[in-house]
């Protein structure tokens, strides 16, 4: 089990560096974007689909590493006022909640992107890429945040530390 728990915390690393290097590259283009457009008079028209594409993919991507680190919402008010079995036992339930939220999520993220594949469907802009392309990250790192949610349950099990 502690294989499962470190493998799954070095994809979640991975990931994350992913999800940074997807977001600076959207800062350079922003700013190639704006030197071409006001500074040069050109025409930009890759420039702005790709920075939504590459910020949606980096918030998939690295949704994982923010739950490895604790970095998501939490309203826990409730919970640290509990003595620590029920403390467990909420984390432990609020876990299962999004293993099965994100499970039909990837779920339905992957039938998406296959039939975006099958269908050979392109994005409705002139750059016209395959719409699968920015369709991927959703199913990879919503799937990789449900084996992280797993193993953040067996952490708080004792199962693997």
């Amino acid at each position: 089990m502690t294989f499962y728990v470190t493998a799954i915390t070095a994809l979640s690393r991975a990931l994350g560096a992913a999800a940074m290097l997807l977001t600076a590259s959207a800062a350079l283009v922003v700013t190639h974007m704006v030197i071409v457009r006001y500074f040069l008079n050109g025409s930009t028209i890759w420039q702005t689909e790709y920075v939504i594409y590459a910020l949606v993919a980096a918030t998939f991507l690295g949704s994982p590493y923010v739950l490895l680190h604790k970095g998501h919402v939490n309203v826990d008010v409730v919970q640290t006022s509990l003595p620590l079995p029920a403390r467990k036992a909420m984390q432990i339930l609020s876990g299962l909640f999004g293993i099965a939220f994100c499970a039909l999520l990837a779920w339905s993220g992957w039938i998406y992107l296959h039939e975006a594949w099958a269908y050979g469907w392109r994005t409705d802009t002139v750059w016209a890429i395959p719409l699968w392309i920015p369709l991927f990250p959703l199913p990879l790192g919503i799937g990789v945040l449900v084996l992280q949610y797993i193993a953040e349950i067996m952490k708080i099990c004792g199962v693997a530390e």
